[in-house]
Protein backbone atom coordinates (compact mmCIF):
# COMPACT_ATOMS: atom_id res chain seq x y z
CA UNK A 1 0.00 0.00 0.00
CA UNK A 2 0.98 3.62 -0.43
CA UNK A 3 1.20 5.79 2.68
CA UNK A 4 2.04 9.42 3.34
CA UNK A 5 2.88 10.07 6.99
CA UNK A 6 2.55 13.72 7.95
CA UNK A 7 4.72 14.26 11.00
CA UNK A 8 7.78 12.03 11.18
CA UNK A 9 8.71 12.18 14.83
CA UNK A 10 8.61 9.10 17.02
CA UNK A 11 5.07 7.90 16.27
CA UNK A 12 5.11 8.54 12.54
CA UNK A 13 8.76 7.70 12.06
CA UNK A 14 8.59 4.31 13.75
CA UNK A 15 5.48 3.30 11.81
CA UNK A 16 7.06 4.50 8.56
CA UNK A 17 10.31 2.64 9.13
CA UNK A 18 8.73 -0.73 9.79
CA UNK A 19 6.15 -0.38 7.01
CA UNK A 20 8.91 0.59 4.56
CA UNK A 21 10.83 -2.54 5.51
CA UNK A 22 7.65 -4.58 4.96
CA UNK A 23 7.54 -3.36 1.35
CA UNK A 24 4.98 -0.56 1.52
CA UNK A 25 5.46 2.67 -0.43
CA UNK A 26 5.91 5.17 2.41
CA UNK A 27 6.78 8.85 2.31
CA UNK A 28 7.74 10.40 5.64
CA UNK A 29 6.82 14.09 5.72
CA UNK A 30 8.06 16.65 8.21
CA UNK A 31 8.45 20.42 8.23
CA UNK A 32 11.79 20.15 10.09
CA UNK A 33 14.02 20.40 7.02
CA UNK A 34 17.14 19.11 8.81
CA UNK A 35 15.28 15.97 9.85
CA UNK A 36 14.03 15.37 6.30
CA UNK A 37 17.52 15.92 4.87
CA UNK A 38 19.06 13.52 7.39
CA UNK A 39 16.51 10.81 6.58
CA UNK A 40 17.09 11.15 2.84
CA UNK A 41 20.88 11.25 3.16
CA UNK A 42 21.50 8.64 5.84
CA UNK A 43 18.20 6.88 6.49
CA UNK A 44 16.36 6.69 9.78
CA UNK A 45 18.41 5.49 12.73
CA UNK A 46 16.49 3.90 15.60
CA UNK A 47 17.62 2.65 18.99
CA UNK A 48 15.88 1.74 22.22
CA UNK A 49 13.75 -1.22 23.23
CA UNK A 50 14.27 -3.17 19.99
CA UNK A 51 17.98 -2.48 19.72
CA UNK A 52 19.72 -0.57 16.94
CA UNK A 53 18.12 -0.31 13.53
CA UNK A 54 18.91 1.61 10.34
CA UNK A 55 16.26 1.93 7.62
CA UNK A 56 16.58 3.66 4.26
CA UNK A 57 13.43 5.77 3.92
CA UNK A 58 11.88 8.30 1.55
CA UNK A 59 11.24 11.71 3.12
CA UNK A 60 9.91 15.12 2.07
CA UNK A 61 8.88 18.48 3.45
CA UNK A 62 5.18 19.37 3.04
CA UNK A 63 5.83 21.77 0.15
CA UNK A 64 7.48 18.96 -1.83
CA UNK A 65 4.37 16.78 -1.92
CA UNK A 66 2.69 16.22 -5.26
CA UNK A 67 0.30 13.72 -6.79
CA UNK A 68 -1.60 10.88 -5.11
CA UNK A 69 -0.79 10.51 -1.41
CA UNK A 70 -2.38 7.13 -0.75
CA UNK A 71 -3.46 6.59 2.86
CA UNK A 72 -2.52 9.63 4.93
CA UNK A 73 -1.50 9.26 8.58
CA UNK A 74 -1.59 12.55 10.48
CA UNK A 75 1.12 11.94 13.09
CA UNK A 76 1.93 15.52 14.02
CA UNK A 77 1.56 16.89 17.52
CA UNK A 78 -2.12 17.42 18.24
CA UNK A 79 -1.94 21.21 17.92
CA UNK A 80 -0.70 20.93 14.33
CA UNK A 81 -3.17 18.31 13.06
CA UNK A 82 -5.74 20.63 11.49
CA UNK A 83 -3.10 22.77 9.80
CA UNK A 84 -1.48 19.63 8.40
CA UNK A 85 -4.76 18.49 6.84
CA UNK A 86 -5.50 21.95 5.45
CA UNK A 87 -2.07 21.98 3.77
CA UNK A 88 -2.60 18.69 1.96
CA UNK A 89 -6.31 19.11 1.19
CA UNK A 90 -5.63 20.12 -2.46
CA UNK A 91 -3.95 16.75 -2.99
CA UNK A 92 -6.79 14.71 -1.51
CA UNK A 93 -9.84 13.23 -3.22
CA UNK A 94 -13.19 12.07 -1.83
CA UNK A 95 -11.76 8.53 -1.88
CA UNK A 96 -8.75 9.43 0.27
CA UNK A 97 -8.42 8.06 3.79
CA UNK A 98 -7.02 10.32 6.51
CA UNK A 99 -6.07 8.60 9.77
CA UNK A 100 -5.77 10.74 12.89
CA UNK A 101 -2.61 9.07 14.23
CA UNK A 102 -1.85 11.01 17.41
CA UNK A 103 -3.20 11.97 20.80
CA UNK A 104 -6.19 14.24 21.18
CA UNK A 105 -9.83 14.67 20.22
CA UNK A 106 -8.79 15.60 16.69
CA UNK A 107 -11.17 13.58 14.55
CA UNK A 108 -14.12 16.04 14.59
CA UNK A 109 -11.77 18.93 13.79
CA UNK A 110 -10.21 17.02 10.89
CA UNK A 111 -13.67 16.23 9.53
CA UNK A 112 -14.56 19.93 9.72
CA UNK A 113 -11.33 20.96 7.97
CA UNK A 114 -11.96 18.54 5.12
CA UNK A 115 -15.59 19.63 4.85
CA UNK A 116 -14.42 23.24 4.58
CA UNK A 117 -12.17 22.18 1.69
CA UNK A 118 -15.18 20.72 -0.14
CA UNK A 119 -14.37 17.11 0.74
CA UNK A 120 -16.52 14.52 2.54
CA UNK A 121 -14.66 14.64 5.84
CA UNK A 122 -16.92 12.27 7.74
CA UNK A 123 -16.32 9.55 5.19
CA UNK A 124 -12.58 10.18 4.91
CA UNK A 125 -11.43 10.34 8.53
CA UNK A 126 -10.44 7.27 10.52
CA UNK A 127 -9.57 7.27 14.23
CA UNK A 128 -6.68 5.63 16.04
CA UNK A 129 -4.66 5.46 19.21
CA UNK A 130 -0.95 4.63 18.80
CA UNK A 131 0.01 3.28 22.22
CA UNK A 132 3.69 2.68 21.55
CA UNK A 133 6.11 5.46 22.45
CA UNK A 134 9.35 7.05 21.45
CA UNK A 135 11.23 10.28 20.97
CA UNK A 136 12.72 12.20 18.07
CA UNK A 137 16.15 12.82 19.56
CA UNK A 138 18.03 14.45 16.68
CA UNK A 139 17.56 14.81 12.92
CA UNK A 140 17.23 11.31 11.53
CA UNK A 141 17.43 9.68 14.99
CA UNK A 142 14.53 8.17 16.96
CA UNK A 143 14.52 6.39 20.29
CA UNK A 144 11.95 3.57 20.62
CA UNK A 145 10.90 3.95 24.27
CA UNK A 146 8.12 1.45 24.87
CA UNK A 147 6.07 -1.16 23.06
CA UNK A 148 2.30 -0.99 22.73
CA UNK A 149 -0.52 -1.77 20.32
CA UNK A 150 -2.42 0.48 17.95
CA UNK A 151 -6.20 0.81 18.21
CA UNK A 152 -7.71 1.63 14.82
CA UNK A 153 -11.30 2.12 13.76
CA UNK A 154 -13.80 3.77 11.48
CA UNK A 155 -15.60 6.58 13.27
CA UNK A 156 -18.99 4.99 12.53
CA UNK A 157 -17.85 1.60 13.83
CA UNK A 158 -17.92 -0.09 10.42
CA UNK A 159 -15.55 -2.97 9.68
CA UNK A 160 -14.53 -1.72 6.25
CA UNK A 161 -12.09 -3.24 3.79
CA UNK A 162 -9.83 -0.20 4.04
CA UNK A 163 -9.73 -0.56 7.82
CA UNK A 164 -8.56 -4.17 7.48
CA UNK A 165 -5.96 -3.23 4.86
CA UNK A 166 -4.51 -0.35 6.89
CA UNK A 167 -4.46 -2.50 10.03
CA UNK A 168 -2.53 -5.20 8.20
CA UNK A 169 0.03 -2.67 6.97
CA UNK A 170 0.53 -1.11 10.42
CA UNK A 171 0.95 -4.55 11.94
CA UNK A 172 4.44 -4.50 10.46
CA UNK A 173 5.31 -2.36 13.49
CA UNK A 174 3.10 -3.67 16.27
CA UNK A 175 -0.18 -5.38 17.11
CA UNK A 176 -3.18 -3.56 15.65
CA UNK A 177 -6.48 -3.90 17.50
CA UNK A 178 -9.34 -3.15 15.11
CA UNK A 179 -12.11 -1.35 16.97
CA UNK A 180 -15.80 -0.73 16.38
CA UNK A 181 -15.82 1.80 19.26
CA UNK A 182 -12.82 3.95 18.49
CA UNK A 183 -14.34 7.22 19.77
CA UNK A 184 -14.85 5.65 23.19
CA UNK A 185 -11.21 4.50 23.14
CA UNK A 186 -9.97 7.93 22.09
CA UNK A 187 -11.85 9.39 25.05
CA UNK A 188 -10.31 6.74 27.29
CA UNK A 189 -6.81 7.76 26.18
CA UNK A 190 -7.51 11.43 26.95
CA UNK A 191 -9.09 10.62 30.32
CA UNK A 192 -6.00 8.56 31.13
CA UNK A 193 -3.81 11.38 29.79
CA UNK A 194 -4.69 13.56 32.79
CA UNK A 195 -2.50 11.13 34.74
CA UNK A 196 0.26 11.58 32.17
CA UNK A 197 0.03 15.39 32.40
CA UNK A 198 0.24 15.04 36.17
CA UNK A 199 3.51 13.10 35.87
CA UNK A 200 5.03 16.01 33.91
CA UNK A 201 4.75 18.45 36.85
CA UNK A 202 8.11 17.13 38.10
CA UNK A 203 11.44 16.55 36.38
CA UNK A 204 11.68 12.94 37.52
CA UNK A 205 11.22 9.40 36.16
CA UNK A 206 7.65 8.15 36.15
CA UNK A 207 8.43 5.61 38.88
CA UNK A 208 9.24 8.51 41.23
CA UNK A 209 5.99 10.27 40.34
CA UNK A 210 3.14 7.85 39.69
CA UNK A 211 5.09 5.03 41.34
CA UNK A 212 4.73 6.82 44.69
CA UNK A 213 1.42 5.84 46.31
CA UNK A 214 0.83 9.31 47.77
CA UNK A 215 1.20 10.94 44.37
CA UNK A 216 -0.71 8.18 42.58
CA UNK A 217 -3.71 8.91 44.82
CA UNK A 218 -3.70 12.54 43.65
CA UNK A 219 -3.45 11.49 40.02
CA UNK A 220 -6.22 8.95 40.58
CA UNK A 221 -8.57 11.65 41.88
CA UNK A 222 -7.85 13.77 38.80
CA UNK A 223 -8.48 10.90 36.37
CA UNK A 224 -11.65 9.98 38.28
CA UNK A 225 -12.93 13.52 37.63
CA UNK A 226 -11.91 13.28 33.95
CA UNK A 227 -13.89 10.05 33.67
CA UNK A 228 -16.90 11.80 35.19
CA UNK A 229 -16.57 14.48 32.49
CA UNK A 230 -16.74 11.72 29.88
CA UNK A 231 -19.75 10.19 31.60
CA UNK A 232 -21.51 13.56 31.62
CA UNK A 233 -20.97 13.76 27.86
CA UNK A 234 -22.58 10.35 27.37
CA UNK A 235 -19.34 8.72 26.23
CA UNK A 236 -19.02 4.94 26.46
CA UNK A 237 -15.40 5.01 27.61
CA UNK A 238 -13.60 1.88 26.46
CA UNK A 239 -10.66 0.14 28.12
CA UNK A 240 -7.35 -0.22 26.34
CA UNK A 241 -4.15 -2.12 27.07
CA UNK A 242 -3.01 -0.22 30.19
CA UNK A 243 -6.18 1.60 31.26
CA UNK A 244 -9.46 0.20 32.50
CA UNK A 245 -11.94 2.97 33.35
CA UNK A 246 -13.75 0.63 35.76
CA UNK A 247 -10.78 0.92 38.11
CA UNK A 248 -11.27 4.70 38.40
CA UNK A 249 -14.92 4.64 39.46
CA UNK A 250 -13.84 4.78 43.09
CA UNK A 251 -16.33 4.61 45.97
CA UNK A 252 -14.51 2.64 48.69
CA UNK A 253 -11.00 2.14 50.07
CA UNK A 254 -10.96 -1.22 48.31
CA UNK A 255 -11.71 0.56 45.03
CA UNK A 256 -8.79 2.91 45.67
CA UNK A 257 -6.48 -0.08 46.10
CA UNK A 258 -7.61 -1.42 42.71
CA UNK A 259 -6.91 1.98 41.19
CA UNK A 260 -3.40 2.08 42.66
CA UNK A 261 -2.75 -1.46 41.41
CA UNK A 262 -3.86 -0.32 37.94
CA UNK A 263 -1.41 2.60 38.06
CA UNK A 264 1.43 0.29 39.07
CA UNK A 265 0.53 -2.13 36.29
CA UNK A 266 0.55 0.70 33.75
CA UNK A 267 4.02 1.77 34.90
CA UNK A 268 5.23 -1.81 34.61
CA UNK A 269 3.85 -2.12 31.07
CA UNK A 270 5.49 1.15 30.02
CA UNK A 271 8.87 0.24 31.52
CA UNK A 272 9.13 -3.55 31.20
CA UNK A 273 10.76 -3.39 27.76
CA UNK A 274 13.32 -0.85 28.93
CA UNK A 275 14.25 -3.12 31.83
CA UNK A 276 15.43 -5.73 29.30
CA UNK A 277 17.85 -3.17 27.81
CA UNK A 278 20.10 -2.14 30.72
CA UNK A 279 22.89 -1.38 28.26
CA UNK A 280 20.86 1.45 26.70
CA UNK A 281 20.71 4.81 28.49
CA UNK A 282 17.23 5.98 27.58
CA UNK A 283 17.10 9.71 26.90
CA UNK A 284 13.33 9.96 27.22
CA UNK A 285 12.67 9.23 30.90
CA UNK A 286 9.17 10.68 31.15
CA UNK A 287 6.06 11.32 29.09
CA UNK A 288 5.85 13.11 25.76
CA UNK A 289 4.67 16.18 27.66
CA UNK A 290 7.75 16.02 29.90
CA UNK A 291 9.90 15.50 26.79
CA UNK A 292 8.54 18.64 25.12
CA UNK A 293 8.94 20.80 28.22
CA UNK A 294 12.31 19.54 29.48
CA UNK A 295 14.14 18.28 26.39
CA UNK A 296 12.62 20.13 23.44
CA UNK A 297 12.02 23.38 25.39
CA UNK A 298 8.64 23.98 23.77
CA UNK A 299 4.95 23.92 24.74
CA UNK A 300 3.42 20.47 24.96
CA UNK A 301 0.26 19.36 23.17
CA UNK A 302 -1.78 19.51 26.40
CA UNK A 303 -3.93 22.47 25.30
CA UNK A 304 -5.02 20.72 22.12
CA UNK A 305 -5.41 17.20 23.52
CA UNK A 306 -6.49 16.36 27.08
CA UNK A 307 -6.79 20.07 27.85
CA UNK A 308 -9.99 20.02 25.77
CA UNK A 309 -11.62 18.05 28.60
CA UNK A 310 -12.37 21.39 30.26
CA UNK A 311 -14.46 22.67 27.34
CA UNK A 312 -16.24 19.32 27.09
CA UNK A 313 -16.99 19.45 30.81
CA UNK A 314 -18.16 23.04 30.85
CA UNK A 315 -20.49 22.36 27.91
CA UNK A 316 -22.49 19.88 30.01
CA UNK A 317 -22.04 21.47 33.44
CA UNK A 318 -19.61 18.86 34.77
CA UNK A 319 -17.17 19.60 37.60
CA UNK A 320 -13.75 20.24 36.04
CA UNK A 321 -11.90 21.84 38.97
CA UNK A 322 -9.07 19.33 39.42
CA UNK A 323 -8.28 18.99 35.73
CA UNK A 324 -8.53 22.74 35.19
CA UNK A 325 -6.06 23.29 38.04
CA UNK A 326 -3.69 20.63 36.67
CA UNK A 327 -3.69 22.00 33.13
CA UNK A 328 -3.20 25.57 34.34
CA UNK A 329 -0.14 24.43 36.30
CA UNK A 330 1.33 22.84 33.16
CA UNK A 331 0.64 26.00 31.15
CA UNK A 332 2.38 28.07 33.84
CA UNK A 333 5.42 25.79 33.59
CA UNK A 334 5.46 26.14 29.82
CA UNK A 335 5.20 29.93 30.12
CA UNK A 336 8.04 30.12 32.66
CA UNK A 337 5.75 31.19 35.50
CA UNK A 338 6.12 28.00 37.55
CA UNK A 339 9.03 25.66 38.31
CA UNK A 340 8.93 21.91 37.85
CA UNK A 341 9.08 20.07 41.16
CA UNK A 342 7.38 17.99 43.82
CA UNK A 343 5.99 21.16 45.42
CA UNK A 344 3.42 21.03 42.60
CA UNK A 345 2.15 17.73 43.97
CA UNK A 346 1.86 19.23 47.45
CA UNK A 347 -0.24 22.06 46.02
CA UNK A 348 -2.48 19.72 44.06
CA UNK A 349 -2.91 17.38 47.02
CA UNK A 350 -4.17 20.29 49.11
CA UNK A 351 -6.53 21.36 46.31
CA UNK A 352 -7.94 17.83 45.95
CA UNK A 353 -8.76 17.90 49.67
CA UNK A 354 -10.21 21.41 49.41
CA UNK A 355 -12.54 20.21 46.65
CA UNK A 356 -13.61 17.23 48.76
CA UNK A 357 -12.26 14.77 46.20
CA UNK A 358 -9.61 12.90 48.19
CA UNK A 359 -9.86 9.21 47.41
CA UNK A 360 -11.10 6.98 50.26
Amino acid sequence: MKFTIIGSGAIGGLAGAWMTEAGHDVTLVDRWAEHVAAMNESGLRIDGVRGDKHVAVKAATPDQLTGELGVVLIATKSQHAVEAVEDIAPLLTPESCVVSFQNGFNEPDLVAALDAAGLPGERMVMGSIPNYGGALVDPGEIEFVHEGPIQLGEMDGAMSDRLKDIAEALSALTEVQVSDRIWGQIWAKEVYASQVVFSALVDAPIREALGNERYARIAGAIVKEALEIADANGIDVQPFDFFDPANYRVRTAEDTRKLLDNVNHAIWLLKKDQDTKPQHDFKKKGSGIWWDIVYRKRPSETRSSSGKLIAYGEAVGADTRLNAKLFEMIYEIEDGRRELGFHNYDELEAYVAECGKTLP
